[in-house]
């Protein structure tokens, strides 16, 4: 089949690199659309063989979008068109059905307990996002916690299936020689520890919280790595600044080798006051770190001493940093039951399942099966 995918932008993140990866994996012929920013992750997707193209909108309030994307997706003949992110999912949805899509579907990744896709979940937004749900044959959560909180919000909770972001296990293998070249870039001694977080710079990640944690326990053996780009970032260097630490944190801004990056960690932490799965905290697992994490639900109910639980607050994630810097940095051995549950090439397996079973279930409702 050929399959459409639908994101409001492509910027380095969580959704987006989930993406990248699902069309490398899918058995399905796909193309994507950027309705804006088509950032990093445009270029990583292109060099896997994959056209995307960029609507170039400028506002949320482009109704002119949703006939170009009718357009696009009636020409290209498309069996499947799977949004991805609130935007997206609000343009494509009815556009999908105005061009006879067969199959639409659609994956929440960013649902939250008071924001979708850093909006504040208002009625508005509410009412936007459920009326253009009606034109969606399947609503995919990466999580209990996202089904649970879209049923809350008002999808039907038959129309919501449960598969999980996919990890590339391999791809974020610890790398020694990728670990000394990142440090010796960032003027890191070989021998110190790293604290270390990656993504975007988002309030809902309190980075500076992080770093009023991890101050008292800066200087020339222990320095903090954060790497990644946001609105956060003026915030996280003020809070350095204010902390004596501005010489302790760096900045790496946005790295596309995540791997290398992670590498050069001795612990990686994600402190979100909010998250729908959690992937960075499995992504930093798979390399073999040890994690200290606020919330993640994507290891609700899984046992692992590879990652543990902290209090959201600096008192309780100062005396973990403490703990592991006392410690030392430890043998990378990734916990391997974890991503039983959680590689890529099953995850793509079960979304292109899902496309088929719709397709044929929606041809038999014509009397075609």
């Amino acid at each position: 089949m050929k399959v459409l995918h639908v994101i409001t932008g492509l910027d380095a993140g969580g959704a987006e690199t989930q993406l990248a990866m699902l069309v490398r994996h899918s058995r399905n012929e796909c193309d994507v659309v950027s309705l804006y920013n088509p950032g990093p992750i445009a270029d990583m997707i292109r060099a896997s063989g994959t056209t995307v193209r960029d609507m170039g909108m400028r506002s949320n309030r482009e109704l002119g979008a949703l006939l170009k994307i009718r357009s696009l997706i009636a020409a290209g003949r498309y069996d499947v068109v799977h949004a991805h992110l609130y935007r997206s999912q609000i343009y494509a949805r009815p556009a999908a059905r105005l061009a006879r899509t067969p199959v639409v579907v659609t994956t929440e990744h960013s649902i939250g307990e008071t924001h979708i896709e850093r909006r504040r979940m208002t009625s508005g937004v509410r009412g936007l996002y459920l009326a253009s749900e009606f034109f969606s044959d399947a609503t995919i959560a990466v999580s209990d916690v996202v089904r649970d909180r879209l049923v809350r919000w008002g999808v039907p909770a038959k129309k919501i299936e449960v598969i999980p972001n996919g990890i590339d296990t391999d791809a974020l293998a610890f790398d020694q020689d990728a670990r000394a070249k990142t440090r010796a870039q960032f003027g890191i001694p070989q021998d110190a520890y790293v604290i270390g977080t990656l993504g975007r710079l988002d309030p809902n990640k309190r980075i500076d919280m992080v770093i009023e944690a991890a101050a008292p326990l800066l200087g020339e053996k222990c320095v903090m790595l954060i790497v990644g780009r946001g609105q956060s970032m003026d915030d996280a260097k003020a809070a350095a600044a204010k902390a004596g630490v501005a010489d302790r944190v760096i900045f790496a801004g946005f790295q596309l080798d995540s791997t290398a990056m992670m590498s050069a960690f001795d612990l990686y932490v994600l402190a979100s006051e909010q998250e729908t799965f959690g992937i960075a905290a499995l992504e930093a697992m798979a390399n073999g770190l040890p994690v200290l994490y606020t919330t993640c639900p994507a290891l609700d109910g899984i046992p692992t001493t590879q990652a543990r639980q902290v209090d959201g607050n600096a008192l309780a994630l100062r005396a973990a940093f403490a703990e592991a810097v006392a410690a030392g940095p430890g043998a990378r051995q990734p916990d391997h039951s974890v991503f039983d549950q959680y590689g890529i090439g099953s995850t793509a397996e079960k979304i292109d399942d899902l496309y088929d079973r719709i397709r044929q279930t929606r041809s038999k409702g014509r009397g075609l099966g």
